[in-house]
Parts: C-alpha cells; structure tokens; sequence
C-alpha cells in the first residue's frame, strides 16, 4: 500500500503537493466549509493545532463545497476566512471533493480505511474528522457533530 503521505493532494494554490512535510506526524484531516453549522469548530480544531502542533500533531483542513454549497469561495476568499475569522494556523489546502466520481485520492484512502456507521464510505457532511497515526494509519472517523475538543484523550494516546 502507498506511503499515505506521498498521496497527492490539491495545495491551497491548486498545484499538487503530498503530506511527506507531516511525515511522522499524528494528523487531523477535517473536510471543511465557512458556511456551515459546524464553522465554528475552527476555534476548536485551532485550538488542538495551538496545544498539541509542538509534539508533532498537525490539523490539515480540506475544503469541500459539495455539501449544500457551504464553500463557494476561491482559494484566496478560504484563507482570508480562516485567518481573519479563527486566526487559523494549520495548513488548509486545495478545495476538493469527499465524495462521487472526483472523490481526491486522499479521501478514498481515509473512507477505505476508517469507514463509516454500518460500513458507509460515503461522507455524511462537512467537518467529518479521520485521526491518522504516525506511520500514516488511519485510525478512526469521527462525525462532524463530534466536537474537536472531544478527541484529546484520542490524539494524546498517540503523542
């Protein structure tokens, strides 16, 4: 199985990148929107960025604008939004879609990997959050109503 940090993913500036500068980090990966009911959960995945990004734990935010068109915005209107809004520190890359016939190759491997409730790989909605260890192991999904600050115990059992 590839290396999931060598996955190519949309940068926030639309070339390709991959995660191999996360390498051995624990990571958060968060699909996204400025416009959705769970928005204000960037105050909360900042938080865990700001508390547990020194030893080696990184949040990666992913914009999504499939579900109720909740991210309209370009690149430049995202980033303005999560700096201004939430004074967003972790990397939030390339708008992409979670689901269907142009689903990004990072979100087949995390629904492959951790799928949901009764075996459902598609994404339910935005600010659905999948824990990844250290060796690139996509440990656990979580629901979008789940709330950052509920997943501690998890992310520091990795640390």
């Amino acid at each position: 199985m590839t290396d999931f940090t060598t996955i190519p993913i949309k940068a926030a500036d639309g070339s390709t990148t991959d995660l191999s500068s996360h390498k051995g980090e624990v990571m958060l990966i968060v699909n996204v929107a400025s416009k959705c009911g769970f928005t204000p959960q960037y105050e909360g995945l900042e938080a865990l960025q700001r508390r547990y990004g020194d030893q080696g734990f990184t949040v990666l935010g992913f914009p999504c604008n499939q579900f109720g068109a909740q991210e309209p915005g370009n690149a430049e209107e995202i980033a303005n939004f999560c700096k201004l809004t939430y004074d967003v520190s972790f990397p939030v890359m390339g708008k992409i879609d979670v689901n269907g016939d142009d689903t990004a190759p990072i979100y087949q491997r995390l629904k492959d990997e951790a799928p949901g409730l009764l075996g459902s790989r598609a994404i339910k909605w935005n600010f659905t959050k999948f824990l990844v260890d250290r060796s690139g192991k996509v440990l656990k999904r979580y629901a979008p109503q789940t709330k950052p600050e509920e997943l501690t115990r998890d992310i520091e059992a990795l640390l």
